[in-house]
């Protein structure tokens, strides 16, 4: 008899978040709807997070406890990145992430875990021998890196953040100029985006060859409405371009004068 309590314990556990899970239907049905309405893309409670999750998890999402089984196995990737157990935590992101899709630190830290520390990881793994294998592997999770902040993007699209953090990725992990200028710009577009980010579209640009043109009507811009950007790197940049647009000399940004100062052009 006394063994038997743990289980009907358990049993009603099961039933009440049946049961509540059950009232919360229509209520999340009807959030659903407004949400899709509105333009976002949330992540409906289907057998592939049943899958993931398992059948407790599945019944906890179901009776509306997403974000704290998020959180819980958030601290669970947590746990497997200090294990340096990069599939399991990949997975576990895989789940926190469909739980909350709009919580933009889950997208953000998932991808910079793959795109970063696992691709790292997999460079110097000692139990692999081939350097061949090592590379594929470190490029496999640098894609899964760019996949996870490009669903991050898909499912957030007024986010900057994450079109920032896809143009650092483009930039630093696949040396993807062009891609990272035009998520650095996508990303400056959006509301409260730093003018931090606008700047770091044009510096990409002008990395991007047949884009010189472009870059640097960005980079003279900047250059002529912000005094804080008359700094050397700027002014390099400009100076590269304009040799290799060819321009003409009163076109040019003047020639430091002797107390330091370079005006911009009228």
């Amino acid at each position: 008899m006394t063994g038997s309590l743990p289980f009907l314990r358990k049993l009603e556990a099961v039933a009440i978040l049946v049961a509540v899970g059950m009232l919360l239907i229509p209520w999340q049905g009807a959030l659903h709807s407004r949400a899709v309405k509105a333009g976002f893309r949330t992540t409906a409670l289907d057998l592939s997070l049943r899958e993931q999750v398992g059948q407790t998890g599945f019944l906890a999402a179901l009776s509306g406890f997403r974000s704290p089984l998020a959180a819980f196995l958030w601290i669970e990737a947590h746990t497997a990145w200090e294990k340096t157990e990069w599939g399991r935590m990949a997975a576990l992101f895989g789940t926190v992430t469909t739980l909350q899709p709009h919580t933009l630190l889950y997208w953000d830290i998932a991808s910079w875990h793959m795109a970063w520390n696992a691709s790292a990881a997999a460079l110097q793994d000692p139990h692999q021998k081939s350097q061949l294998l090592r590379e594929r592997s470190s490029l496999q999770y640098r894609e899964l890196g760019r996949d996870i902040i490009e669903r991050g993007i898909a499912n957030n699209p007024g986010s900057w953040l994450l079109r920032e953090r896809l143009g650092i990725l483009l930039r630093d992990k696949f040396g993807d100029h062009a891609g990272a200028a035009d998520a650095f710009q996508q990303a400056s577009a959006l509301p409260g985006v730093p003018s931090y980010v606008h700047r770091m579209g044009a510096y990409e640009e002008a990395k991007v060859p047949g884009r010189e043109s472009r870059a640097y009507d960005l980079l003279r811009r900047i250059y002529e409405q912000e005094t804080a950007m008359h700094t050397p790197r700027m002014l390099s940049r400009l100076r590269d371009l304009e040799k290799v647009l060819n321009m003409p000399s009163d076109r040019r940004i003047p020639e430091t004068t002797s107390g330091g100062a370079s005006a911009p052009s009228r």
